[in-house]
């Protein structure tokens, strides 16, 4: 059965997200996007073989039958809200913005919505989640960017944290994943998502190092729990036009829409 899709942001995620559900994967249709700049929407989408609607971002839910945030994270709760109040599926790129307000998730259970929350530019998350079943002492992320990709952060701005004068390896926040996501909105997600997979955001630790000439953002999981003890690790290529994200991150997204439609889903 197609399912519809609408998204929220087309940013360096919600663009090229677009891009690949215009191929039409089998059982997907995108139907409906939502920007800041509805010009720029306009000029991106002009040449898609199916152009969807564009629609403020509180309509979108009254479009799809799925609903993807990848807006910035100040908008959060006007693409939630309406999406969890009229019982859809719901998939935050934006994790690290649901951390602080779980309160959603109490609000999609009373309403029939459901939350999705992709992968991105993590793995394990499997092996996470079967961990967590049973006794877990530990679980923590190493997470490794070229100081560009750091900047902007409430965190680095409260400190006073120049980035620009980083010219070698530097550990730059280490905390649990709640406080890394209030200080790093646009930069944990991974942690956020770890977080939710596994022990919860209070005992999930985060660190966060700026390392200068680093040409793919790094991230290093650690497990200590009673079934096994895991280390993984994925370098991610940046994207081009947002270096804070990756580029494996709409493909995670993409594969987790895969998943709601397809006969065989292996893993999440």
């Amino acid at each position: 059965m197609e399912k519809t899709v609408a998204i929220a942001g087309l940013g360096a995620i919600g663009l090229e997200l677009a891009r690949l559900l215009d191929e039409e994967p089998e059982g997907l249709r995108l139907v409906a996007v939502s920007a800041r700049d509805f010009v720029k929407a306009e000029a991106n989408t002009a040449g898609f073989r199916h152009r969807p609607k564009l629609v403020p971002l509180d309509a979108l839910a009254e479009e799809a039958a799925i609903v993807v945030e990848c807006a910035p994270a100040a908008v959060f709760e006007e693409v939630a809200r309406p999406a969890i109040a009229r019982g859809r599926i719901f998939v935050p790129a934006s994790v690290g913005a649901l951390l602080p307000r779980m309160h959603l998730v109490e609000e999609a259970r009373r309403t029939g919505a459901r939350i999705l929350v992709p992968t991105g530019a993590l793995l394990g998350l499997d092996a996470i989640r079967a961990v967590a079943e049973g006794p877990v002492e530990s679980v923590t992320i190493e997470t490794r960017k070229p100081p560009r990709g750091l900047e902007g952060a409430p965190y680095l701005t409260e400190k006073g944290l120049d980035m620009g004068a980083v010219t070698e390896p530097t550990l730059i926040f280490k905390g649990n994943a709640l406080e890394a996501a209030r200080g790093f909105p646009a930069n944990v997600n991974v942690a956020a998502a770890l977080a939710l997979a596994g022990i919860g955001p209070e005992r999930t630790m985060v660190e966060i190092w700026a390392v200068p000439g680093l040409a793919r953002n790094t991230h290093t999981i650690r497990a200590e729990a009673g079934a096994a003890r895991l280390t993984m690790a994925v370098e991610g290529v940046p994207s081009e036009t947002n270096p804070r994200t990756g580029k494996l991150t709409p493909l995670s997204i993409l594969a987790l829409l895969r998943g709601l439609v397809s006969t065989l889903k292996v893993g999440s």
